[in-house]
């Protein structure tokens, strides 16, 4: 099994059970997450309840949670939603951080597509969420959650240069 780390931070944000899929020119993962129910174990034991006068809420687990699998799967933690200025900042600060970790060549494609993929972003950025790793570290990568239209569940999309990839 691959996890896939953040470069800057270590905590891991994925791992190949979700497949993704490279979007501007490959600065972008492209994640499809899936909202689950979390707790409710059903057990089915052949009773017939309602024949035993039994109450039609028994046995309903009322610690089921909704989840979406990627940020219960990896802790990610959720981040408030930054405004225009505040979000071209912190990518500054993320490319400056970023470039600095990566080898010349990466660092160099990077710096190449990053200003496409942030301009997709910006163009995205009311229907984003964001989240961090589980460390919650200023400096780390982000990962953006939104809702293609008509979906019922987000998708995420991942820096695809502040990943590395770690076997398990």
């Amino acid at each position: 099994m691959l996890v896939y780390q953040d470069l800057l931070t270590d905590d891991e944000l994925l791992s190949d059970s979700f497949p993704y899929k490279e979007i501007q020119n490959g600065i972008l993962w492209e994640v499809e997450g899936k909202w689950v129910v979390q707790g409710a174990v059903e057990v089915n034991i052949g009773a017939n309840p309602s024949a035993e006068g039994a109450d039609e809420d028994e046995g309903v687990d009322d610690k089921a949670a909704k989840v979406v699998d990627i940020v219960d799967t990896f802790r990610l933690q959720e981040q408030p939603p930054f405004d225009k200025k505040n979000f071209i900042t912190f990518m500054k600060r993320y490319i400056k951080n970023l470039t600095a970790k990566l080898e010349p060549e990466k660092a160099d494609e990077f710096k190449k597509n990053i200003e496409g993929a942030t301009k997709f972003l910006l163009s995205k950025l009311s229907d984003l969420q964001f989240f961090v790793g589980e460390s919650m570290h200023d400096d780390g990568g982000l990962v953006f959650a939104y809702y293609k239209e008509g979906a019922t569940d987000p998708t995420f999309l991942y820096f695809a240069h502040g990943l590395k990839e770690v076997k398990c």
